[in-house]
């Protein structure tokens, strides 16, 4: 069962990759599975994308990358398939969050949100699909959150809306792309804490309480141990069968 899981000969592109994110995470445990690793990340974190390519070890390319930007996207995946010959996996991690009030929210607030989480997600699952199609096979895996078909506490109706969509795209494109033998899964992470996106609610003790007592496991998720398990399973054989699923790693908050 364990050779389901070697990632050994394939090229995994991580977006959203720099330090102190789930992306992060994510990388090092494709890297642990075989993987050949090319990250991406916004050029104002390329210190923390540095950091991520030193811990997951030699022959890692990075590259920057504005998501919501069609050419620089274009550009990635030729860089990508420069370095390394083609791109296996693609595994979207980058996104934002903004917690305002819907009353405090503004056009252009709402609009980038939208645009990083959701137009981002979908441009880069749309040059995969390109770049993917002629292989006949590949992996792709999204990032929504337990709000994919939810709410929660927090004033964050931007964010709601855009991994909502995540989740339906996700579907969208597993049914345009399964004839050409590529999936296209979602991971809907619950509450990872400590991340760069939680960080906040440090400043929120009561808050991170209740967050944890919502779950089933009466924990917060953790960003080392918890997250890596899943996405490896959708970027291998191992989920040969799976597509257009939405794959909640939320502790059982979703079930309740």
């Amino acid at each position: 069962m364990s050779g389901l899981f070697d990632l050994t000969g394939k090229v995994a592109l991580v977006v959203g990759a720099g330090a102190g994110g789930l992306g992060e995470r994510i990388a090092a445990a494709l890297a642990d599975q075989g993987a050949s690793l090319a990250l991406a990340d916004r050029a104002e974190r390329a210190a923390d994308l540095a950091a991520t390519a030193l811990r997951c070890g030699t022959g890692v390319s990075t590259s920057f990358c504005d998501v919501t930007d069609e050419a620089q996207i274009s550009a990635l995946f030729d860089a990508v398939i420069s370095a390394h010959g083609r791109v296996d996996i693609l595994v979207n991690a980058a996104g934002v969050m903004l917690r305002k009030a819907y009353d405090e929210t503004s056009l252009d607030e709402f609009q980038r949100v939208i645009g990083v989480n959701l137009t981002g997600t979908w441009l880069l699952n749309r040059e995969a699909g390109r770049r993917m199609s002629p292989q006949g096979s590949g992996k792709i895996v999204n990032l929504s959150t337990v709000y994919a078909e939810r709410v929660g506490p927090v004033p964050e109706s931007a964010y709601y809306a855009s991994k909502a969509g995540i989740a339906n795209v996700t579907r969208a494109l597993a049914s345009e792309l399964g004839p050409h033998g590529i999936t296209v899964n979602c991971v809907a992470p619950g509450v990872f804490y400590p991340t760069q996106m939680t960080a906040a609610l440090s400043e929120s003790p009561d808050q991170l309480d209740w967050f944890a007592r919502r779950t089933m496991l009466g924990r917060l998720g953790d960003p080392e141990q918890d997250i890596a398990g899943p996405v490896v399973l959708l970027a291998s054989a191992a989920s040969a069968y799976m597509t257009g699923q939405v794959i909640y790693v939320d502790g059982g908050w979703s079930a309740w």
